[in-house]
């Protein structure tokens, strides 16, 4: 389980119906990393983050994936 702004995160290698921000350097728990917040692209809601690059070598594994969070995931039945 990860952690975002709301709370609980997942995450993902893939993702649609999505726009990225701009690119920025960001602390996190785990360290620096260069990231791109990701919105819905049909509303225009923050969903999270992409992962561009990491700096520490241990953490290289989460370039190129997203982070969703859980509050902003919905089922529609």
């Amino acid at each position: 389980m990860y952690q975002a702004k709301t709370g609980q995160a997942f995450l993902f290698s893939n993702a649609r119906n999505i726009v990225f921000g701009q690119k920025e350097d960001r602390t996190l728990i785990t360290g620096v990393y260069t990231i791109a917040g990701i919105f819905c692209s049909n509303c225009g809601e923050e969903l999270g983050w992409k992962y561009l690059q990491a700096s520490e070598a241990r953490q290289k594994f989460k370039e190129g994936k997203f982070i969703i969070e859980r509050s902003k995931i919905s089922k529609v039945y």
